[in-house]
């Protein structure tokens, strides 16, 4: 009785890391710390909490699935804030579908861009990158498509290399799915990247999907957004859908509230579908999240406590392990030889959780991983924590 697709979803990397270090004993007379999912750990705004008290009475009330004209404004004008677009460019009222968090949104959006196959043809095709999120490869194979995963490798500056795509396999592709700042590397798309992806994705008649939560968590230099490659080409939103999140910008994973921008018929058909599944935010949610896009005070203050631990980070592991500084995000990628025999030593000998980079990649059909010899480390907690932390892990490998 249940759908067989069910039966090619891959399993969660955090229930595969559960049976890992199940049978084992975490470091005696050590605190134990987890630095495995990317939960930011930092305090709320205060004005996210204002806004939720002042509007608690509207809990009452059934809520629009495209938020309140004041969010969708306030979403719009961060936009054109942060990207330098012109007037009109995005229509808050046509380019804009409030979500509840990006994850579920990320995950529906492959079932309106893409086409299911007929008898006798080729199934569609959705592209990801591998190391990848996992609701990724969910939503291409509920959607009804073949997932084509494309190595993000340190010699590709952790992209998906575009040169190497075959012509026939764009032809059948629906949606690319790309994270940019990456997770878990914390690499930035050039423009140029972007630029190209974006020709591809008119040309071959497919939807660049760009989840792009974690751009304003940087070091120095703001990420470039496809939304500036747009305005750069031609001010159209034509193939292209962008995904942010308040999680990470605010550091507000539990209001679960973001955006995706994007062609208006698209935007119309994704809210549509959204009204069936129910998947509104709360009112107090929507004038909670309308305050956050309003503020950016708030997101320097963030960003400098990110700063604070890639400082630290830098101290500690300078010259070890491939590190490097993350451009942004909060994710280091510490190439530590076996990603699963160190996250159990690191257990073991430090009492620190933390994720094999194979846990978020796949092996290709030559049985090769490009999360093998990578862990993943999240950043997330304190600057003390994360002291204590790499401080731990540098003594323990």
């Amino acid at each position: 009785m249940l759908n067989s697709d069910l039966s090619q979803l891959r399993g969660s990397p955090f229930d595969a890391l559960r049976a890992l270090l199940g049978p084992l004993s975490a470091a005696p007379n050590l605190e134990p710390q987890t630095l495995t999912i990317g939960e930011p750990q930092h305090t709320p705004p205060q004005i996210m909490i204002d806004a939720l008290r002042a509007n608690e009475h509207l809990y009452g009330k059934y809520p629009p699935v495209n938020g309140t004209p004041e969010q969708r404004i306030a979403i719009t004008n961060w936009l054109d804030r942060r990207y330098h677009l012109p007037e009109g460019m995005v229509d808050a009222d046509k380019h804009i579908a409030p979500v509840n968090g990006t994850k579920e949104a990320l995950y529906m959006i492959a079932q309106v861009i893409t086409e299911r196959a007929g008898h006798n043809q080729a199934k569609p095709a959705i592209l990801l990158p591998t190391p990848y999120y996992h609701v990724y490869h969910a939503a291409a194979v509920m959607a009804g498509a073949d997932a084509v995963f494309m190595p993000a490798t340190k010699q590709t500056e952790f992209f998906p290399d575009l040169d190497t795509l075959d012509p026939d396999l764009l032809d059948r592709t629906t949606a690319f799915y790309l994270c940019s700042p990456a997770n878990p590397q914390g690499t930035c798309a050039s423009k140029e990247y972007l630029r190209e992806a974006l020709r591809l994705a008119r040309q071959h008649d497919f939807m660049l999907v760009m989840d792009e939560c974690y751009t304003e968590i940087y070091d120095r230099e703001p990420p470039a957004g496809i939304l500036e490659i747009c305005k750069e080409e031609d001010g159209s939103l034509d193939h292209v859908l962008s995904f942010h999140s308040l999680s990470k910008r605010s550091s507000a994973a539990g209001l679960r509230s973001g955006f995706c921008v994007g062609p208006e018929d698209i935007i119309k058909t994704f809210l549509n579908l959204r009204n069936f599944a129910g998947a509104a935010s709360p009112l107090p949610v929507c004038a909670a999240a309308t305050a956050l896009w309003n503020d950016d005070a708030h997101v320097e203050e963030n960003r400098a406590l990110y700063r604070q631990k890639f400082d630290i980070a830098e101290r500690h592991l300078a010259g070890k392990f491939d590190f490097y500084r993350p451009q942004a995000g909060f994710f280091l990628w510490l190439n530590v030889g076996n990603g699963v025999e160190a996250t159990k030593r690191l257990w073991t000998a430090a009492a620190l959780r933390v994720l094999p980079g194979s846990f978020l990649s796949v092996t290709d059909e030559q049985g090769v991983n490009p999360g093998d010899d990578y862990i993943r480390v999240a950043l997330v907690g304190s600057a003390d924590a994360t002291e204590e932390a790499l401080s731990r892990l540098v003594n323990s490998l």
